[in-house]
């Protein structure tokens, strides 16, 4: 049986699947993030039986960046500027390629996402572009222009857009080591977790993290539909799976686009435009699998 492997990496965690596509699912494993040699050697472990067996045909990686996405670059396929501890400039295309000596798409964790909602869902194919925003320990977005991952002088970098910060508001300073108050400094799950003293998680509906947060992401996506012009928008991540976070966040986009866009899609059918992910939290993962079908299948 011909399958195809996915890799997406985050802070806490790796997920490894092999598949055939979302419905057959044949293994899945999740592989604590601590150092590079330790966590790619049990990566290696985990799709060995599927290499040795000749059925894995080649394996895609969705990667916390930012990445080094240019093939003509010395550096091509490296982890770059992370503030992960022990993973900035990390060859991790290169460190993959050599365990398992089978072809390896390499992508954004969040263009991959995107390119797996998009690939995956028949409705989703024929709208382009399309936007992925995930909020969970960060912020990431991905792009998927023209039938592929968006690329530029690297990728896009949104999750550390600024936006408007009233101090008085939420005097908060934000978290972002480069930035400060950047988007991923004043609304990721980890900014909530230093501002409140909790996990996103563990705050009531009523509590006013939840006000300020629908607040900070509607700016950041009406800013987005500005720049990218998106047909459809997919939330992901630990944060949206709050319980009327996505409702909040879709009103206050519609107020303060206030008309600009003269779209239906904002005005009438705003719950179809911005959505939550059809693949759940195997969004990167699925998506890394649909790259490297693509790598081997174009």
């Amino acid at each position: 049986m011909e399958v195809f492997g996915g890799i997406e990496t985050g802070g806490t965690k790796f997920v490894c699947l092999v598949a055939s596509d979302p419905e057959h699912l044949i293994a899945e494993c999740r592989i604590a993030t601590t150092t590079p040699d330790e966590t790619i050697h049990q990566v290696k472990d985990f799709f060995s039986p599927f290499i040795k067996e000749g059925d894995l045909k080649a394996i895609g990686i969705a990667a916390f960046g930012p990445l080094d996405l240019n093939q003509d670059s010395p550096t091509y396929g490296y982890i770059t500027t992370t503030p992960k501890p022990g993973w900035m400039n990390i060859d991790l295309l290169g460190e993959i390629k050599n365990e398992l000596k089978i072809p390896v798409a390499f992508e954004t964790d969040v263009n991959a996402a995107a390119f797996g909602e998009q690939y995956w869902n028949k409705e989703n194919r024929q709208l382009d572009p399309f936007l992925y925003m995930t909020v969970g320990t960060g912020i990431g977005v991905g792009v998927i222009v023209n039938g592929a991952p968006l690329h530029g002088l690297i990728h896009a970098e949104a999750g550390h857009s600024t936006i408007p910060h009233n101090f008085e508001k939420d005097p908060f300073p934000g978290i972002c080591p480069f930035h400060g108050d950047c988007l991923e400094g004043l609304a990721s799950g980890y900014s909530m977790y230093k501002r409140w003293g909790q996990i996103p998680e563990s705050l009531p509906d009523s509590h006013p993290a939840w006000e300020i947060e629908a607040d900070y992401l509607a700016l950041a996506l009406v800013n987005l539909i500005y720049a990218y012009s998106p047909q459809k928008i997919i939330l992901g991540g630990g944060v949206f799976q709050h319980p009327g976070l996505i409702k909040s966040v879709r009103l206050k986009v519609q107020s303060i686009n206030n008309g600009y866009i003269q779209s239906s899609r904002i005005s009438d059918q705003i719950d179809d435009y911005i959505q939550l992910p059809a693949l759940g939290n195997r969004s990167g993962a699925l998506g890394a699998i649909a790259l490297a079908i693509t790598l081997v299948k174009p």
